[in-house]
């Protein structure tokens, strides 16, 4: 059967799998010190490099017009559409889409248009939206493509580490502040996405080196050994990080499929430079 799968920038999948894949996506927009950038290219240790010196990244959401128009132009070819979003725990945009999408569905009867929230970002919608791509090969139908991706998406563990709180505190981002604070004397926080698709601090560790190692031992106690799937690891410039959170994975399943992506523009300026995230499915427990 065949559908259209639609995403957004916050999933962070690479352009050459969004076309090899047949995934279409909507484009988050993004501010630099107040100025929208023109013929924006993005390269990640420059715009990185640049949030370390102190240059401010605003965002805002997709409108509800947007949506419509990007929805609009495959249901009037006849597509069906299954469109996975960044969580409505930390976005408005879902709503927004939500809007467009009751609309629409009123306008074409006779086509089918479903929304899923990731309740995650990065990897942790980007990996949801690669199962799509496998259920839509597999002849699955857009019904059943999405009631299998809204179960599958409580077992989409996300789990990271930054280097400085206050990215997420400006956004708004982290939902128990209280329990992140007092970064002082190299404490770390371990985050991740709850079952609300809201970011929390659950953990804090001395020191970087351990923070990348208690994630490698979140991934070991509680990732499920399923066949296909895809280990996601996203990083906002902090290369030798991956590399090594990368080892220590393998010591225990050497043969792991790892996608690795540095963090595109909107996430990245939320999560601040230095970011480093795991993404994996495993025990619903852990949201």
């Amino acid at each position: 059967m065949s559908y259209t799968i639609m995403t957004d920038t916050s999933a962070n999948l690479p352009e050459e799998f969004l076309r090899e894949n047949k995934i279409k996506c909507i484009a988050y927009t993004f501010m630099i010190d107040g100025k929208e950038p023109e013929n924006f290219h993005f390269e990640g240790k420059a715009f990185y490099d640049d949030m370390r010196r102190g240059k401010i990244v605003t965002t805002s959401q997709i409108s509800p017009q947007r949506y419509s128009d990007f929805f609009r132009e495959e249901l009037e070819q006849g597509h069906d559409v299954l469109f996975i979003s960044m969580s409505s725990g930390i976005s408005g945009s879902f709503n927004s889409a939500s809007i467009a999408a009751a609309d629409l569905r009123e306008e074409f009867p006779d086509r089918k248009l479903r929304l899923v929230d990731a309740l995650g970002a990065s990897l942790g919608e980007g990996l949801l939206a690669l199962w799509a791509v496998r259920y839509r090969e597999f002849g699955m139908s857009v019904d059943a493509a999405a009631e299998r991706l809204l179960d599958r998406r409580y077992g989409m563990c996300q789990v990271f580490t930054v280097d400085d709180l206050r990215y997420l505190k400006r956004g708004g981002r982290l939902s128990n502040l209280a329990a992140a604070v007092g970064t002082v004397l190299q404490i770390k926080p371990l985050l991740k996405g709850n079952n609300e698709g809201k970011i929390v601090c659950f953990e804090k560790v001395r020191g970087r080196k351990r923070s990348i190692e208690a994630m490698a031992e979140k991934f070991n106690q509680f990732a499920l050994e399923l066949p296909g799937q895809t280990i996601g690891i996203a990083h906002a410039d902090c290369e030798d990080d991956v590399n090594y959170l990368i080892s220590l994975l393998r010591q225990h399943r050497s043969e792991l499929d790892i996608m690795t992506v540095m963090y595109e523009p909107v996430t990245g300026s939320h999560v601040g430079p230095g970011t480093l995230a795991l993404f994996f499915e495993g025990s619903k427990d852990f949201r």
